[in-house]
């Protein structure tokens, strides 16, 4: 595999070679994945990325109320990564290759940094110092110094990258590409390590609870879980056609379990986490092309984005009931929301 290596652009500094030796590889651990109850008056913010409305809207996850759209300024906002303070939103621009980062406490925009050809996904690394974001057309992953806005370097990996996760201790980061693998990416030496096989169009990667690396076949059926002790695929099962993206969340005492979004059935999948063997709980319906899903911190609550009906509709896990219907942007793709 090449080396990660460094782009030949003015955004590059002399001094920064070092900076991503000793910074890069963002190996502070994850903290849970359910959090204590937040204090009173401060409200969970929802976010959902409106790819043919060219905005964010901003949801309140606990009064379920529209509070406003933000232009990214850019075209085609597709992916989102807040962190973990909130202060930062991150969106990729899938149309021009830009990436917008918004303050939202002022809900604006704050910079506009190209990273390539069809700029995907953007995923944070555990520390926050750095973002990673996938450039689908350009076979790269581009890596962006959070606090100053300029792109360190740059990543190749296989065909058309499509999805980003980090391991819990940061060690390795995960890549979907359309040729049907996922690459282990060392963050140390950043250089990929090995590929691993996996199903058509894998899209969407997460971290899961347990600390495996959960991912979609989105061009399938099915949905398969990483260890990355081995950085082999530990289990899979099928969800139905043209699986999107998962959320871990609780039904009632029950769980964790993974919440899928699949686009084929109009349907939430749930399935059961904790079993050495993936099995369906229930299936939830929902509206027309279910896509973005996201769990509130105490994972009581799912929130979810529909590319068709242009909504986000909050649903109750504990009863697996629609507590609201929230009208968003054109092609609401992605849903992150404040821990």
């Amino acid at each position: 595999m090449k080396p990660y290596t460094k782009l030949s652009t003015p955004l590059l500094m002399i001094g920064l070679p070092l900076l991503i030796a000793a910074n890069l590889t963002g190996c502070e651990s994850m903290q849970g994945v359910f959090s204590p109850p937040k204090p009173e008056g401060l409200n969970t913010r929802v976010y959902s990325a409106n790819e043919s409305s060219n905005t964010v809207t901003v949801m309140d996850g606990d009064s379920y109320q529209v509070l406003g759209e933000i232009d990214t300024l850019n075209y085609g906002p597709h992916d989102l990564a807040l962190s973990r303070d909130g202060k930062q939103l991150w969106v990729t621009n899938l149309a021009n290759g830009r990436v917008t980062v918004i303050d939202t406490e002022s809900r604006k925009p704050v910079a506009s940094i190209y990273t390539g050809t069809r700029a995907h996904v953007v995923a944070l690394t555990n520390n926050n110092k750095h973002a990673w974001v996938a450039n689908i057309a350009d076979n790269t992953i581009s890596i962006i110094d959070t606090t100053i806005y300029r792109i360190l370097g740059t990543i190749p990996v296989g065909k058309g990258p499509m999805g980003i996760a980090f391991s819990r201790d940061g060690k390795f980061a995960y890549v979907s590409t359309q040729d049907k693998m996922v690459n282990v990416i060392d963050t140390t030496a950043h250089q990929v390590i090995k590929q691993i096989p996996v199903g058509p169009n894998p899209h969407f990667l997460t971290l899961g609870p347990d600390g495996r690396i959960w991912g979609t076949n989105t061009g399938s059926n099915d949905l398969y879980v990483i260890d990355p002790a081995t950085n082999e695929i530990a289990a899979t099962i099928e969800v139905g056609p043209a699986p999107q993206q998962i959320a871990f969340a609780l039904k009632g005492t029950a769980g964790p379990n993974a919440y899928v979004t699949v686009t084929g059935l109009n349907k939430v999948v749930v399935v059961n986490a904790t079993s050495p063997t993936l099995s369906i709980r229930e299936q939830i319906d929902v509206g027309e092309g279910p896509n973005g899903i996201w769990a509130n911190a105490v994972g009581t609550t799912i929130y979810v984005g529909h590319t068709k009906s242009n909504n986000v509709m909050v649903i109750d896990t504990g009863t697996s009931q629609v507590s609201a219907t929230l009208p968003v942007g054109k092609k609401p793709i992605r849903v992150v929301a404040s821990r």
